[in-house]
Order: C-alpha cells, then structure tokens, then sequence
C-alpha cells in the first residue's frame, strides 16, 4: 500500500513518493558512492514532475492549494516579512477575536497599520482563531485600526485568508452584517492608502470586510469568491461533490479575476506553491508589496479617492439585449 500523507493533496501524492526515495537513500547508513548520483536523479525527477503537475492546475486544484494545510498564514509572514510589529488587541465595546491580527507594521522605512486572518494550524488553535472566521468583534477591532490609520495618515494593509464571516448566533445576536456593513462603508471614504493582499482563501463578505482597496494583489494560487464551490455546489446542483464544476463556474482564480478587472497583481508563487518554499515566498509578497505601497504614498489622496470609488463603480458589469 503506498503512503499517504495528509499533508499532500491528492495530486500532489506523486512528489511525496519520490522524496520517500530520497529520504531513504540519504538515511541509510549503508549508502554507497553512488548514492548522491542516484539523490540527483530522483531530484531531476522531482523537479521535472512538478512542472508537470503545477503547470496544468484546475481551478478546484487551485482552490485545494489555496487551503493547503501547510499554506503560509499571517502570522507566517509577519515575522519574516516586517521589520517590525505592535499588535493592537480589542474592539472596545466586546472584546478581542483572535481570528484577525490587528497592529502597527513596518518594512523598511514603510510604516502602516495592519489587519490579516489568522487561521490557525493545530486543533487547539484553530478553535482559538475560529478557523479564520471573525465575529463582529473582529470587524470592529479591524474598523478601530483604520481609523486610527487615518488619524495619523498611515497607510492600510490587509491579508486576506477566511472562508468567511462567522454564521453563528452569537455572531448574529452582535449584528454581524451591521459590522460587515459599516466596514466596507468606512473603507470605501478611508483617506489613505488601502492594499490588500489575498495570501489564501478570499471568501464572501467576510473577505470583503477588509478587502475595499486602492491595490487588490492575490497570490497565484489563492482563490477569491462569493462563495466556496461546495457551497455553490449544493445550492445549484443539490451535491458537493460536483465542486470542481463549481469551481471552474465561479471564475475564483487570480487570472481570470484580473481579466474581469477585479485584481491588480498576481503575485507570483515559488514552484509547487507558497506551502514548498516560506522564505521565497515571503521575499515575493515583500516585492510586491513595497512596490504598491510606494506607488499609492506617491499619489495624491484626492486622486486615491476618485480612483477608489470609479473602480468600485466599474464592479457588476452586465449587458442588455
């Protein structure tokens, strides 16, 4: 029976097979001279394969990826990623959601406040982060951060990584819609810079809570939709397993969202995805991220507002016959 690692998606099985062989030579206390001629083989073989397989991805394969279990998160970037970080905790009227990072970035000489989802990683954490599902006490704690950031005129930065807004009743009971509401209000006339970047899963309304941008940047492999393929799935065709159909339906991946003008920049993943490589990742995110930053903090605030609001205003195009 081969192996199976939960770590690797189904197809990406094959690769877990060849670095199994690897593994196994570089182990043996036996190996013989011919061992590292063999590794470099198996290392061609490796890299050949994962062309392969990451250059003919589906859009249910990049859905798959963009919910890797070994993905980088927020708290992944921040550290290898800011010179420097003070978290900022609380809503002030209920209390801190530990599914949205809140705080005081630095990169270089770029100072900015900042609002990411954090997902979590072991089964402890994640009920802690609420899989990355804020309640409104989220929303108001990331609402509170960029009015401070227009306060001090600081630039605004979002991660983006949610299935999306918690649905529970306690979530209900504290108007979680309201909070929805009031934030794309509040983003929409903010009077700095917004960017944000899609690291992950961009989903619904609970993405779009910190998703109204000047700079709409996604990573290759991240997807961002109304609603996830199983769900739309079940709603059209009564069966989730037709997800993939879904998926292909949606138009959920980074390129088909920057031909409808919906994205600005792809930006690009080290081969096999963000999950093979952290620190090439990471050094890819901050390229691009400097980037947009220093072309909004050249731009005059007035022209930052009219192009916000003409690029909202373009969204929902449709035709009548």
């Amino acid at each position: 029976m081969k192996e199976f690692n939960p770590n690797y998606l189904d197809f990406e099985q094959p690769l877990l097979e060849i670095e199994g062989k690897i593994k196994q030579i570089k182990n043996d206390p036996e190996k013989t001279a011919k061992a590292d001629a063999k590794i470099a083989k198996l290392d061609k073989e490796h890299s050949q394969l994962t062309r392969k397989i990451f250059g003919n991805l589906t859009d249910w394969q990049i859905s798959q990826l963009a919910r890797h279990p070994l993905r980088p998160y927020t708290l992944d970037y921040i550290p290898n990623l800011f010179s420097s970080f003070t978290e900022l905790h609380g809503d002030r009227m209920f209390g801190d959601d530990a599914a949205l990072i809140c705080g005081i970035g630095k990169i270089d000489e770029h100072i900015f406040m900042f609002i990411g989802h954090q997902k979590g990683r072991d089964a402890k954490e994640k009920v802690k982060r609420n899989f990355g599902m804020p309640k409104p006490e989220g929303y108001r704690k990331a609402l509170r951060v960029m009015k401070l950031a227009e306060k001090f005129g600081l630039p605004v930065v979002t991660f983006i990584d949610t299935p999306g807004a918690y649905p529970g009743i306690d979530a209900e009971s504290r108007n979680q819609s309201q909070a929805i509401a009031e934030n794309l209000y509040v983003m929409s006339n903010l009077k700095v810079p917004v960017i944000s970047i899609i690291i992950g899963e961009g989903g619904s309304g609970g993405a779009l809570a910190i998703g109204i941008s000047d700079k709409l940047g996604m990573l290759e492999n991240s997807i961002y939709s109304v609603i996830s393929p199983e769900g739309c799935a079940s709603i059209l065709w009564k069966d989730a397993k037709k997800a993939e159909q879904a998926a292909d339906a949606l138009c959920i991946t980074a390129p088909k969202l920057v031909k409808f003008n919906l994205v600005d920049v792809i930006i690009p993943e080290p081969l096999g995805g963000a999950h093979r490589d952290h620190s090439a990742m990471t050094s890819s995110l901050k390229m691009n991220l400097i980037s947009m930053l220093e072309e909004l903090e050249d731009t005059d605030i007035g022209e930052i507002l009219y192009k916000r609001k003409e690029k909202i205003s373009s969204y929902g195009k449709f035709e009548t016959s």
